[in-house]
């Protein structure tokens, strides 16, 4: 039975499925998870590297998972909700009705790789870099922006009567008031200013967006509009807090003390660190939060980890969970799942997925071992690069749906000559927006979510060096031969 008292609910809206967690103020710092609630979503390939989804069923998704997770009989005891979102997919709707003017364009999609590299060719990419934080590339919001409003809007490049928004956005839309958006998630659609943290005149130029289609920058506490239609919450409970999904998860792990550097293994991964020196090499300089005033970050963005595994479960009629069983030693096999391109370090959307040491007797299980094996090469290789930016790093945080596997967690600490510390909360998305939430209502605080127990497993690391050193080789020789014409010698930095 719930203990009496005020409830956080936690809805965060992730690639794949959205999930919901209802959190009581009660308990050792920052609450007990006491409900929790999912409802799964799909995603289209209308084309060869488009990846689409439905905005009205995203929205659909949120009420399901709340729905499930929120009994009646305790929906008057919410006091706030916190809302943690995919980044960089952008909306486009109408302003008027609400309606989309279009599909949610995903941010694995990859339709506007001929732009960037026509921006790149244009000399572009300095200022873009500068401005924003971030390389070219087509990850970021500011292409789909572009051709969102080529597609549905090519006559009118002011945008009147277009909203257009990241996923947090959009959601937000659908409870009424401003058209808003957090600054984290604003500072990942490569039109803000990560200095003054306001869309820039100069790239919105640069990628052809007219500002009145833009939501208006807010804090991460808001001010939002409060709920409504989210059954069974009553309409007008307050939103708190908004947070990217990513920047929950760090937010969860305790983010704001010195030193953390978490990985989070979801569809894709994002290892970020809190800190900033004006430059960081391979990485995206980004704004984390802004709860009680701005904190920035740098972050590598793996484009395929968790979608690697659903790749291979859908090409040999399986799933990512039966497949996880049957990993074996991959026996010089790589797989480099550049099915988007390569992201952080190497920057470099042209690049082509490639599986190389084969031989007749590979077999499917080598495959797998290869397939986890290259998300933790991938990890290590932005790992190094954050070191390089904020110093050593000896413990790396993990969390996420990937974590699960011990195997990968091993893989992990053996690569990356690092111990590993598993979060025991796979859905930290979710109960980092949680704690910002129930930080912003007053029921807890700072020190007390500092000092709130954290459980999980460490993996120690294991093997020699000099092995290491030789298997980290082999990973970047098979690197090389995705990224043709690429400056094999380090990451991209445009």
């Amino acid at each position: 039975m719930v203990s009496a008292g005020p409830l956080i609910l936690a809805v965060d809206q992730g690639t794949s499925a959205t999930k919901a967690l209802l959190v009581a103020a009660g308990g050792p710092g920052g609450g007990e998870v006491v409900a929790r609630g999912s409802a799964p979503l799909t995603e289209t390939h209308p084309r060869p590297g488009w990846v689409e989804q439905d905005p009205g069923e995203l929205w659909q998704s949120v009420r399901l998972a709340v729905a499930r997770c929120v009994d009646p009989s305790l929906a008057s005891r919410v006091v706030a909700v916190g809302l943690s979102t995919q980044r960089e997919s952008l909306a486009l709707w109408d302003r008027r009705t609400g309606e989309p003017a279009g599909p949610l364009i995903s941010w694995q999609d990859q339709r506007t790789t001929a732009t960037c590299a026509d921006l790149v060719a244009a000399g572009a990419g300095p200022l873009v870099r500068a401005a924003s934080g971030m390389p070219l590339d087509p990850m970021f919001s500011a292409l789909k922006a572009r051709w969102l409003l080529d597609a549905h809007d090519p006559g009118d490049r002011r945008g009147a009567g277009l909203c257009l928004g990241t996923v947090d956005s959009w959601l937000l839309s659908r409870f009424g008031g401003e058209h808003v958006t957090e600054v984290g998630n604003a500072s990942r659609t490569q039109l803000m200013n990560v200095a003054t943290r306001q869309w820039d005149e100069r790239l919105l130029d640069v990628f052809g967006v007219p500002a009145g289609v833009l939501p208006a920058i807010v804090p991460s506490g808001g001010p939002f509009p409060a709920v409504r239609d989210l059954a069974p919450l009553p309409d007008g409970v307050p939103v708190l807090a908004v947070l990217g999904d990513s920047h929950a998860a760090m937010f969860a792990h305790g983010g704001w003390r010195p030193g953390v550097v978490k990985a989070t293994y979801g569809t894709g991964s994002s290892v970020m660190a809190i800190g900033d020196r004006g430059d960081a090499p391979g990485l995206c300089r980004s704004v984390a939060w802004d709860v009680t005033g701005p904190v920035l970050a740098v972050e590598g963005n793996i484009r395929a980890s968790g979608r690697t595994l659903g790749w291979l479960a859908e090409l040999f009629g399986s799933t990512a969970e039966a497949l996880l069983a049957e990993a074996e030693d991959p026996d010089g096999v790589h797989l480099v799942p550049a099915f988007g391109g390569l992201g952080a370090p190497w920057w470099e959307p042209g690049a082509r997925a490639a599986l190389s040491g084969l031989t007749l007797g590979t077999r499917r299980g080598e495959l797998v071992g290869a397939a986890l094996e290259a998300v933790a090469f991938q990890v290590e290789d932005v790992l190094a690069a954050v070191q390089q930016t904020v110093g050593e790093v000896r413990v790396l945080l993990a969390d996420g749906g990937l974590t699960r596997n011990d195997r990968l967690m091993r893989l992990q600490a053996e690569i990356s000559g690092r111990r590993v510390f598993r979060s025991a909360e796979h859905d930290l998305s979710c109960l980092g927006v949680a704690h910002a939430a129930g930080l912003a209502a007053g029921l807890w605080t700072f020190e007390e979510l500092e000092n709130r127990p954290r459980p999980g497993d460490t993996f120690e690391p294991a093997g020699e060096p000099a092995g290491r050193t030789a298997r980290l080789a082999a990973w970047h020789e098979a690197v090389a031969r995705t990224r043709p014409g690429a400056d094999r010698k380090g990451a991209a930095d445009e």
